[in-house]
């Protein structure tokens, strides 16, 4: 897959969407949500969604769709090509950035990776209806508890047969599909930051000797790790705590044990009144 045109700027987050066929618009569909990239600490966490009529669920299956993790690297893209190829199937992605899910994870207000996950995935959907599929049934690989997720779905939309699980992309050939669709657009990702990057990072799993040795080797002792990185993984904070320079950044519980102002007191409604007022025995007027 071609991803030339999202590459300008690896810190943002991208939607592709593939043609959506006149007959997915027209006739009841079976969609499915899968995702890749989520325990990296390297690149885009991507979500893909699969759509199929309900009248070519069997061909669907013919095309041997599976788990994009038992699949090597060129059995995905055959199959991606297939999928892209097909005149009856549609595809949407949606690439989350690692700077957006450091941003969302390590803000003020906290934006856990499973709220993430299932915003993207609602995202998605609600993308293809207002694009004019018409989803008859949703299948989705769970994110938490698969009961809770999927009732959570329900209250959504009560007219579609939700059905949520655990292994979903090796149960069923939609998700299966979706998988592969998100697998194939984060390597296409992973692999034009590296070649633009001219870096050897593995495959972006902690796990992996050369992503350890990125990590180890590519930071900046003020602002720390590339966007393509996800500050927010235990493993970067805590390389950053060891090699970087520390900034201690007051907070307002520290102003107050050191006697010190704040702006959000300030804008608290606790301030006396002047003395001139108190001595002349003023008072503000309620009735005129």
């Amino acid at each position: 897959m071609d991803i030339s045109p999202y590459t300008k700027d690896f810190s943002k987050n991208y939607l592709i969407e593939g043609k959506i066929p006149d007959i997915c618009k027209t006739e009841k569909c079976i969609a499915g949500i899968d995702e890749a990239g989520r325990g990296p600490v390297l690149g885009p966490m991507v979500y893909g969604l699969c759509i199929c009529p309900v009248s070519k669920k069997e061909d669907l299956k013919n095309m041997s769709f599976a788990d994009s993790k038992t699949l090597n690297e060129q059995q995905r893209d055959d199959l991606m090509q297939e999928l892209m190829k097909a005149t009856d199937y549609g595809y949407l992605v949606h690439a989350l950035s690692s700077r957006f899910i450091s941003n969302s994870m390590l803000g003020r207000t906290k934006y856990n990776l499973n709220a993430l996950s299932h915003d993207t995935a609602i995202g998605l959907v609600e993308r293809a209806i207002q694009n004019g599929v018409q989803i008859d049934e949703l299948y989705v690989d769970t994110v938490g508890d698969p009961t809770k997720y999927e009732q959570k779905l329900k209250n959504i939309w009560p007219d579609i047969d939700i059905t949520v699980s655990k292994k979903a992309d090796a149960k069923y050939p939609v998700v299966s599909a979706a998988s592969i669709c998100a697998k194939t657009v984060r390597d296409a990702f992973i692999f034009e930051w590296k070649k633009l990057n001219n870096a050897e990072a593995g495959s972006g799993y902690t796990s992996d000797p050369h992503t350890k040795t990125y990590l180890a080797n590519n930071y900046d002792e003020v602002f720390g790790y590339p966007t393509f990185v996800r500050t927010s993984w235990a493993t970067c904070s805590k390389l950053m705590d060891e090699k970087c320079i520390t900034v201690s950044w007051p907070d307002e519980e520290d102003n107050a044990k050191q006697g010190k102002s704040s702006l959000q007191n300030y804008m608290k409604n606790t301030r006396q009144r002047y003395m001139y007022f108190n001595e002349r025995c003023l008072s503000n007027a309620k009735n005129f």
